[in-house]
């Protein structure tokens, strides 16, 4: 199945999801782990009609939701083919179920809250190391370039963030290597960064906002606060 673009997601209008990274996220407020369960349980059932399942975490007050399919078909300029983990319509059209049966039960969503993280290494050598820190993070090299063309290393059960490369030309004097990508919801974004900001963060780049916002610390040390949404 194809994968949707952003622009293509978004007009879709899942008022209690957001496209953070490569899928959908979703975190609902229950009372308490058995209304969670109930509400995980229901779930289910929905997702076997489909043929489809959300991954979940849960805890005593919420339950996390991020759905993404992994065959999902990107075709690169040439047309050719390739299979990666990314949103298809069948995320969506599970997202709506899910979406109903929240309402159905009560359960409110809290789309703003969603997070999620990424880590970035600079390297002029990105197909050399990722073996490494696939083994490192996950303990097999089989995780380095799962779901993408690139050779990120993603672990499929979740355990650990995702590990990108971010290409940069060879150099010799030290500089920071690993930068951290916080995912969030764009309405949240301008919050998230001013908040930064008062604890004394500041402001590097902004001129690809709201797409990303490079912040450092007062040591220099950066990461981006990342949307969905295009510069």
């Amino acid at each position: 199945m194809d994968m949707l673009t952003d622009e293509q997601i978004a007009e879709t209008k899942l008022d209690d999801w957001r496209k953070l990274g490569q899928g959908l996220h979703a975190r609902y407020v229950v009372g308490d782990f058995g209304a969670g369960v109930r509400f995980v349980a229901a779930l289910g059932e929905a997702g076997d009609a489909l043929g489809h399942h959300p991954r979940v975490t849960m805890g005593d007050r919420y339950v996390d939701l991020k759905l993404i399919s992994e065959d999902a078909v990107y075709r690169d300029d040439e047309g050719t083919e390739h299979i990666v983990e990314w949103v298809t319509q069948r995320d969506i059209d599970l997202a709506v179920r899910i979406t109903e049966i929240a309402a159905e039960q009560g359960v409110d969503a809290d789309p703003a809250s969603i997070t999620t993280i990424e880590l970035a290494l600079d390297t002029a050598h990105a197909a050399t190391i990722a073996p490494v820190w696939a083994a490192l993070l996950t303990g097999s090299a089989e995780a380095r370039g799962r779901g993408t063309i690139g050779d990120d290393v993603r672990d499929a059960t979740g355990r650990v963030p995702i590990l990108w490369f971010q290409e940069t030309d060879e150099h010799e004097t030290p500089r920071q290597r690993f930068h951290i990508d916080v995912w969030v919801a764009p309405e949240v974004a301008d919050q998230r960064i001013a908040t930064a900001v008062a604890a004394g963060g500041i402001v590097v780049d902004d001129t690809q906002a709201p797409s990303y916002t490079v912040i450092a610390d007062q040591d220099g040390n950066k990461a981006c606060v990342c949307t969905s949404l295009s510069r």
